[in-house]
């Protein structure tokens, strides 16, 4: 398993954020987590990216436990995070915001294959290298973000909210880059609240209600389940 988190909590302060939550995902696989916004979904990839500490419980990657390890150390380790409204340096240009996500590589040559691997797949952000990335539009610069992500070289890409501020035809586009970033070798963790877009790209999903996993299973039994269709689906 490339991932397993086990039974965690988190508060911030005396109020609980997420409590008992375990999910695992295969290595290879495409797995997605929803809920409201407030469930917690963000909360668990703060806490697996050593952003949030963990009240109790564990998580492990790679067969390593992880929970207590710097951001620092988590990303060598081959997990990155497209964190929710891109957080995007908007004054650098887009190549500058691509090459920040390397910051911790060291083989230059390696860096710029990356760098073409993340203009094949966005060839907009190659046209727009030079450009500052506050100026870019709201698809250009969630391409960033992912691009970014993608810059470290993960194992696991997670992904917080990527239709964020989407027009619906861009978010129809995002399913199609996750696929193809999953097609090209990379797990990926994907926190969501357009249940179409998650349940579209994932093959095991997890629902989540106030803090607290309330269902799990592969994607045709969420959609058949009443509540996802009642909460997600109007049904």
């Amino acid at each position: 398993m490339l991932l397993e988190i086990k039974e965690i909590t988190v508060n911030y302060g005396k109020s609980m954020a997420i409590q008992d939550i375990s999910l695992n995902v295969a290595e290879g696989s495409v797995v997605s987590i929803i809920g409201a916004n407030g469930a917690g979904k963000s909360t668990i990839l703060r806490a697996l990216s050593g952003l949030v500490p963990l009240s109790s419980g564990e998580i492990w990657f790679k067969g390593d436990r992880i929970d207590g390890k710097t951001t620092t150390e988590i990303v060598r380790m081959g997990i990155s995070l497209v964190p929710e409204g891109r957080q995007l340096f908007p004054y650098l240009s887009a190549l500058n915001n691509l090459r920040l996500g390397a910051i911790l590589r060291r083989d230059a040559g390696e860096v710029e294959g990356s760098l073409e691997e993340v203009y094949k797949l966005f060839p907009r952000l190659r046209e727009r290298q030079r450009q500052k990335a506050g100026t870019l539009s709201g698809g250009e610069q969630q391409m960033l973000a992912i691009g970014r992500g993608l810059m470290a070289r993960p194992k696991l890409l997670c992904m917080d909210e990527p239709s964020w501020g989407l027009a619906p035809v861009l978010v129809e586009q995002m399913g199609e880059v996750i696929s193809d970033i999953h097609k090209r070798g990379t797990s990926v963790l994907l926190v969501e609240q357009n249940v179409h877009l998650a349940f579209g790209v994932a093959s095991l999903g997890y629902a989540l209600q106030l803090g607290r996993l309330v269902l799990e299973g592969d994607i045709e039994k969420m959609k058949s389940s009443d509540i996802v269709k009642r909460a997600y689906l109007g049904g």
